[in-house]
Order: C-alpha cells, then sequence, then structure tokens
C-alpha cells in the first residue's frame, strides 16, 4: 500500500456485462463511495475498471463488483493490485478499449 492509504486495482470483470447498464453504475458507485478510476467496455465483451482510493472503499466497489446491477449475470472479478502510479481525480466512464 502506498503513502496515505492509496490503493489502486485493475479489475476485469466476465459474465453478462455489457448492455446491462454495468458502467453506468459502476460509476455511480464509485461516485458513492469516492473512489477514483474509470471504466469501460472491452471487446472480448467484458468491463475493464481502475479503482483507486482508501482501501476499504475500494474493498467496497469490488464487492459490489461481484454482482454488479440487477441486470448483469457477474462470472467472474479478476483483480490486481497495482501502486498507484499516480492520483486519479474522479472517476469517468471510457468508451471501448482493448
Amino acid at each position: 500500500m502506498s503513502e496515505k492509504g492509496l490503493v489502486q486495482v485493475h479489475v476485469y470483470v466476465t459474465g453478462r456485462v455489457q448492455g446491462v447498464n454495468f458502467r453506468y453504475y459502476t460509476r455511480q458507485q464509485a461516485f458513492k463511495l469516492g473512489v477514483n478510476g474509470w471504466v469501460r467496455n472491452i471487446r472480448d465483451g467484458r468491463v475493464e475498471a481502475i479503482f483507486q482510493g482508501d482501501e476499504k472503499q475500494v474493498a467496497k466497489i469490488l464487492k459490489w463488483c461481484e454482482g454488479g446491477p440487477t441486470s448483469a449475470r457477474v462470472d467472474n472479478v479478476e483483480v490486481d493490485w497495482e501502486d498507484p502510479s499516480e492520483p486519479l481525480s474522479g472517476f469517468e466512464t471510457r468508451f471501448w478499449g482493448g
């Protein structure tokens, strides 16, 4: 964990996670929890996200990702803990990557 308790995770969510407002609800949860970063759909059908913030808040959004919004079906959440290279500000929805 870095200075000031800042943690970062790189996440890939697999399942029925595109076309079900997963990115929208992820953004809502991030704002609610005070987590910074971004979320986007990727071409292989998964959702990719970076979450950065307080360790407890990041853990909460990871737990939320395990279920996602009611319209989604989450089969797997792959989490890679990373050292934050620089503090992120805000949370954005990005469009198509990978």
